[in-house]
């Protein structure tokens, strides 16, 4: 749902507004909040700091659209504001467009024109969150990013939602080429990397195909994370995705008959996810770090090649989803009591 603030002091904007975008507001496509001038928007933005685009008037007491402008760019980088203005001279214009307006609209309202033109500045933002989300979720990306390009993407708004930690609910799976290191023995670094890449490649399309995201790769091994929506049952299918796959790559050639076999241990809960690293190196790297993100890699680390193995507590959330074995109570490291496991076969 598209969240949109409409400031203007004519008080029958209001009911007209709601009159036109009816079916999209009974529909939960668009929610309009309402302000009479730009110190009552800006307080309201401060209760809704979700709100998308802000469609505002000039002509307003106490604070008026141009100066609402220069505060939101300060302010709110991210919300993209509409002028809508009897005051439809170039100067107006030009000055809106210098304070950072998205587009300007003249009165009399066309409601066509500002239909059309919503979705536009609708769809930009949508592009820029999903560009912001793609960086904070792209680990190697974000090793490098300066302050140059941070203020770039966004000013300190986006530097400070970087740097944001939070509580997370999400789902781990770690996973191991097994037995890979006889190869990196064995083979010339060329060879090495160049093959342990084609593996990677394999699994990080299954992956992304189920909306998880690689958190990190460390040696041969992959540690990714799945959130939102049944982020467990698209962990595990991601997981079994990636067995399969894995599975049925042929032997490399006659002199390198290393048939490869993946462990995999999957867990889910909450977690901590932020950026852990080095600020003066501008090494950081946003990860999800605690105790399930734990779990899961000494789950993977008791896998036996082609294994996936889960615990009790995602098993009682996926029974009756997925094909589990009861593999018995084992002991895991830093941990006071026994887990019991499954595995996933299917």
């Amino acid at each position: 749902m598209a969240k949109i603030l409409v400031a203007d002091d004519e008080v029958d904007l209001e009911m007209l507004i709601k009159q036109k975008f009816r079916q999209k507001i009974r529909q939960q496509e668009y929610e309009f909040i309402f302000a009479v001038n730009g110190n009552d928007a800006l307080a309201k933005i401060q209760l809704h700091p979700d709100v998308d685009i802000v469609l505002s008037d000039i002509n307003m007491p106490e604070m008026d659209g141009l100066t609402l402008l220069s505060r939101l760019s300060e302010s709110s980088p991210l919300i993209k504001a509409v002028i809508v203005s009897a005051y439809g001279d170039m100067e107006n214009i030009r000055t809106a467009m210098n304070r950072g307006a998205f587009d300007f609209i003249t009165k009399p309202i066309n409601f066509e024109d500002l239909s059309v033109t919503m979705e536009k500045t609708i769809r930009h933002v949508a592009q820029i969150k999903e560009t912001l989300k793609a960086i904070r979720e792209n680990s190697i990306l974000k090793m490098y990013v300066d302050e140059t390009v941070l203020n770039f993407m966004g000013g300190r708004e986006f530097e400070s939602s970087l740097m944001a930690n939070e509580l997370v609910e999400a789902s781990i799976v770690f996973i191991d080429i097994c037995s890979f290191t006889s190869i990196s023995e064995n083979e010339s670094p060329d060879t090495v990397v160049k093959l342990l890449n084609s593996y990677f490649e394999v699994m990080v399309k299954e992956i992304i195909a189920q909306g998880g995201y690689i958190d990190k790769f460390i040696g041969d091994a992959i540690m990714a994370v799945f959130r939102g929506d049944y982020h467990l049952d698209r962990a595990m299918d991601a997981s079994l995705a990636v067995r399969s796959k894995i599975d049925s790559l042929p032997p490399l050639n006659k002199t390198i008959s290393f048939i490869p076999k993946v462990s995999i241990g999957i867990n889910s809960g909450e977690m901590i996810s932020g950026n852990i690293g080095s600020a003066s190196l501008r090494r950081l790297d946003y990860t999800v770090i605690g105790d399930t993100v734990n779990t899961a890699q000494r789950l993977q680390s008791t896998a036996a090649p082609g294994q996936i193995l889960i615990n009790n507590i995602a098993y009682e959330k996926v029974k009756e989803s997925f094909n589990c074995r009861k593999v018995g109570e084992i002991s895991l490291k830093h941990k006071a009591d026994k887990v019991v496991i499954y595995e996933v076969l299917d």
